[in-house]
């Protein structure tokens, strides 16, 4: 059985809000310095059965179409789909015992410039009386790819992991690539990065301190790239290939993304939970 962890949840759930504002923080100075005074629009989220958090949604940017930054906390009893959920991926006594705790930050950015390419970043922190989690990572989805911007990025999530254990990097960069993986495409979402889950080394600390360096190398990976690329110029076909890929992207979303899923099971805003879809998509 798992502790009840009430300090620990705190100091998460914290984190996640202290993120958020430094993400929102830096997204509303690039627009600035790009002269649009562009902000973020913030709307109060609720879970019927406990909970809930803030949406907060750039639209109509110089450099952000659109890009949602959430934070949530939410807690109750699992439906009957989600214990069963639970216990596929090894959490026993679910039916016995269905409370649960959940916290953590969603991030996905889709961009101006075809050149800019898309992101998306996600560490949350799960807790009920029969296991603790962490879970999260970041992954770049070009529609125009650059190999240097996406050996950048990478190299980020590398230092993030390196500093807590030398296999990290490789094992989530695979966990990335197989998780971010479109087979009824048979193609990647994007270039990868790092994604993890049910992250537990029995060390609480330890394992929410990679979480939070995980976080903190996000803006630094990719910041950068959306400075490079912002004034490059564009063309009609490279709009096109952009609202193409947003669509992949918005395929893998409704189908596969298992926090989609988990968010729409557990009953928390669905407008929250389906924050990361394009404003605008196309299919050929």
């Amino acid at each position: 059985m798992a502790e009840d962890f009430s300090i620990e949840k705190a100091q998460a759930s914290a984190w996640f809000r202290t993120l958020r504002n430094q993400i929102i923080l830096t997204f509303e100075g690039l627009e600035a310095s790009y002269g649009k005074a562009a902000r973020f629009e913030v709307t109060p989220t609720t879970r019927a059965d406990g909970g809930g958090g803030l949406m907060s949604v750039l639209r109509g940017g110089a450099v952000f179409e659109k890009v949602g930054v959430n934070v949530s906390e939410v807690h109750g009893a699992l439906g009957e789909r989600a214990q069963k959920a639970m216990a596929a991926r090894g959490v026993p006594g679910m039916d016995k015992d269905p409370r649960f705790w959940a916290s953590g930050i969603s991030l996905v950015a889709h961009m101006v410039n075809p050149h800019c390419p898309a992101v998306h970043m996600n560490t949350r922190m799960f807790w009920t009386p029969h296991a603790w989690w962490f879970g999260g990572g970041a992954d770049l989805n070009p529609c125009l790819e650059y190999p240097e911007d996406t050996a950048h990025f990478h190299s980020a999530m590398r230092a993030a992991c390196d500093v807590h254990h030398p296999d990290y990097y490789a094992k989530f960069k695979a966990w990335a690539d197989e998780y971010f993986f479109i087979p009824h495409r048979g193609r990647a979402r994007g270039v990868g990065g790092i994604f993890y889950d049910d992250l537990n080394t029995g060390d609480w600390a330890e394992d929410f301190a990679l979480t939070q360096d995980v976080g903190r190398a996000f803006l630094p990976a990719f910041v950068p790239l959306t400075e490079r690329r912002l004034s490059t110029p564009w063309s009609d076909a490279d709009r096109e290939a952009q609202l193409i890929h947003r669509g992949l992207y918005a395929e893998y979303n409704l189908v596969y993304d298992r926090g989609t899923k988990f968010g729409l099971e557990s009953g928390h805003d669905a407008n929250a939970v389906l924050m990361s879809l394009p404003p605008i998509a196309k299919w050929t």
